[in-house]
């Protein structure tokens, strides 16, 4: 029987995995009363003007309204503008609060979302359910002509669907034969987050930091990406779930087994929130969270055949809340030696949950997002996914929140 990240098995059920909670909260099991105990008391509460469909006070809840909060998110049907919704709502246990996110990173409480997780992600890969099956007509109603993109079905589970594939031609590659050009890794927003990256110490640059070592679990290359650069690729719940290679070369190490927290983002709605997702925020907690990584061998534009210029270029994959999963197709797991990749070759993927790809580059080797003209920089969006997904104009402060205390 599979295991959660502790000494516990996976929960079969539902009903199991709440009397295992129960259990756990009377017999204050690894501290696990005191640690929710602690959590809910000191509950920041979320700002004036969140909707109130986003809106759930965790202060000095019991556990009976834990178990009834599982036990409706299990039930519940996400859709393609609120499958963010009850993880947000879930977020507030921990929204600036050390309890809280204690609670959710550690022992008995990591355990619980483990186990969670997995329920929702044998729910998700049941064959032929009926509630996969809804949800599947629904989101493909939703998604309208953007379905145009994809191969057609049919799809058995809704994780098959939510990693559907691009139809031929859909997703062309840029300057395919010339790795000098970076191509997006995956349907995604873009943001650059650090220019000075350093191994050791997460340094701030514009209020940002991240741990380039920790980011690539102790790898021998991450000496690499020192005083690099590094560039935030994040999915939206609607989006190809496929990740493929920023560049083409050998690629020599990859990594897909990193484990780490599934919920525990001190400020969840801040990334969404800054319009421009992702602008701004603090990144150092993605080396704590489930990931995955590859390093690309590639050659740089001054090459010659007779005097070659090398370098490299990583990929993070992170996997975030719900089901967080990483996965690497069979070529790029469990490496021998080197694997030739081609830019634009389909890498893995997310199946359901929060994403983000995290791009490293050596210094002085991407100093900007560049772009060509007549080439995509975005869409007009509808306005219902606008609100459900990126609720702030480009740069501003948030619609929901206040402004962090420094």
């Amino acid at each position: 029987m599979a295991r959660t990240d502790g000494n516990d098995t996976f929960s079969k059920d539902l009903p199991e995995f709440i009397e295992k909670i129960k259990r756990w909260y009377a017999e204050d099991f690894e501290g696990f009363k005191t640690m929710y105990d602690a959590a809910t008391a000191n509950v920041v509460p979320y700002p004036d003007g969140t909707p109130l469909d986003l809106r759930c006070d965790w202060k000095g809840k019991d556990i009976a309204f834990l178990c009834d909060f599982f036990a409706e998110w299990y039930e519940w049907l996400p859709g393609v503008h609120t499958g963010l919704n009850y993880i947000e709502k879930f977020s507030w246990i921990n929204y600036e609060n050390s309890y809280g996110m204690v609670f959710v990173t550690c022992g008995p409480g990591h355990k619980m979302l483990s186990d969670f997780t997995h329920l929702q992600g044998m729910q998700m890969d049941e064959p032929d359910s009926q509630r996969n099956k809804n949800l599947i007509k629904s989101w493909t109603q939703d998604l309208g002509d953007k379905m145009k993109d994809y191969k057609p079905g049919p799809w058995s589970t809704f994780n098959e669907f939510f990693v559907r594939e691009i139809a031929d031609g859909k997703r062309p590659i840029a300057a395919e034969d010339d790795n000098s050009v970076v191509v997006a890794p995956a349907d995604c927003v873009i943001n650059m987050i650090v220019d000075d990256l350093k191994e050791d110490t997460p340094i701030p640059v514009k209020s940002v930091t991240m741990n380039v070592k920790q980011l690539l679990a102790g790898s021998r290359y991450a000496r690499s990406f020192l005083d690099g650069t590094a560039v935030s690729c994040i999915l939206m719940p609607d989006s190809y779930h496929w990740y493929h290679a920023p560049v083409g070369g050998e690629l020599v190490e990859a990594r897909d087994d990193i484990a780490g927290s599934y919920y525990g983002m001190r400020d969840f709605p801040e990334l969404l929130d800054k319009g421009d997702v992702g602008y701004g925020y603090d990144y150092e907690m993605f080396d704590h969270f489930r990931r995955g990584y590859v390093i690309i061998k590639t050659q740089y534009p001054e090459s010659t055949e007779s005097d070659p210029v090398e370098g490299y270029v990583g990929m993070v994959t992170v996997g975030l809340n719900s089901i967080a999963s990483v996965n690497y197709l069979n070529k790029f797991r469990n490496l021998n030696g080197p694997v030739t990749v081609k830019k634009g070759e389909r890498i893995g993927n997310f199946k359901y949950g929060g994403s983000l790809n995290i791009l490293l580059f050596e210094e002085n080797r991407f100093p900007a997002l560049q772009m060509l003209q007549g080439q995509r920089i975005g869409t007009l969006e509808q306005v219902e996914r606008t609100n459900g997904l990126f609720t702030g104009s480009y740069h501003t402060q948030s619609r929901r929140r206040r402004p962090l205390a420094p």
